[in-house]
């Protein structure tokens, strides 16, 4: 079953990027005692997830954190070192990257997507959400194909 509006995340290992190199942390911590405008991409470098998605959160990093939110995340199921290098080439300082490298994290929200047939594997479906204090305050999950629900603009319309 998905995760729903209310829920608290579950606690599952991530990696986040950082300039250091990867850091091992656990989401329940990460998401702890903040706001956080969180976003899925199914792969990095994929073409509406380098054209849209990230682009839209880095314009928008000033105007969300101006109503409220504390940090901007991303999570695909790819790992902190391919992670670290998009957000080092698309992507801000105001936007961390947290790899779900084994897709634990999408099994876990129940958000997870076959994306075998493009030679993916499983991966996370295309979503964002607003985390305040370790609840989801708001969840915008994509159908197949679509970028509507999941973008900074729809978040900040939320906010």
């Amino acid at each position: 079953m998905a995760i729903s509006v209310g829920d608290n995340i579950p606690d599952v290992g991530l990696v986040k990027a950082t300039a250091e190199g990867p850091a091992q942390i656990q989401s329940s911590e990460y998401f702890a005692g903040k706001k956080v405008a969180l976003f899925s991409v199914p792969g990095a470098y994929t073409p509406t997830c380098s054209a849209q998605h990230l682009p839209g959160f880095v314009e928008k990093a000033a105007e969300l954190k101006a109503k409220g939110v504390d940090e901007i995340a991303c999570t695909a199921v790819n790992d902190a070192f391919v992670l670290g290098a998009w957000n080092s080439q698309a992507g801000s300082e105001d936007i961390t990257m947290l790899a779900d490298g084994n897709g634990e994290f999408a099994s876990a929200l129940g958000l997870e997507m076959d994306a075998s047939g493009f030679g993916m594997g499983t991966r996370g479906q295309r979503f964002s959400m607003l985390v305040n204090d370790g609840k989801v305050e708001q969840l915008n999950v994509e159908k197949p194909g679509d970028f509507r629900v999941s973008s900074a603009e729809h978040m900040l319309r939320q906010l």
